[in-house]
């Protein structure tokens, strides 16, 4: 029987992926939702890839993050195995800043979707505010901490500026 995990899955292609899906975990710890962090390189790790996806449902993941930059072949492999909602943060890469890994991920064939959000950090952060939007469907506390969470930023805007 495999090990239960937390609801959200963070996955990312390389270590240097983590500055910007840190970003992410650190919006699920404010809004207080369980999640892991693993890397799962597509092409580095493919065993570890499959293991991860075809593992995910039954361990308990409901959604699973998954930031790749270059190929970003991470997040629709991942959704190619696993009945998960996977959402797919394009990693700002130094070659085409991200242009790359965005169209990689939102190129997705019919059949195989995979939620594709912001290249970089805003993509991170918005992946995680969905993730915890999709739980808070099933889940009154989480969604009463999620909508304070945004009625603080909303506070958080100024009427006028300084």
């Amino acid at each position: 029987m495999a090990e239960a995990s937390p609801p959200v899955g963070i996955i990312m292609g390389s270590q240097s992926d983590w500055a910007t899906m840190k970003l992410g975990s650190d919006i699920l710890d404010q809004l207080q939702v369980p999640h892991e962090q693993k890397i799962v390189s597509a092409h580095r790790t493919p065993g570890r890839l499959v293991d991860y996806a075809t593992s995910a449902a039954d361990r308990g993941l409901q959604v699973i993050i998954a930031g790749a930059g270059g190929a970003a072949h991470l997040p629709g492999m991942v959704a190619s195995m696993t009945r998960v909602p996977v959402l797919g943060v394009p990693i700002q890469s130094k070659a085409l800043s991200g242009m790359d890994s965005l169209l990689s991920i939102a190129q997705m064939p019919a059949g195989i979707p995979v939620g594709t959000l912001a290249i970089g950090d805003a993509g991170a952060k918005n992946a995680a505010l969905l993730a915890a939007a999709i739980l808070a469907n099933g889940d009154p506390a989480l969604a009463q901490r999620l909508d304070a969470w945004r009625a603080a930023q909303t506070d958080a805007v100024a009427d006028e500026p300084e």
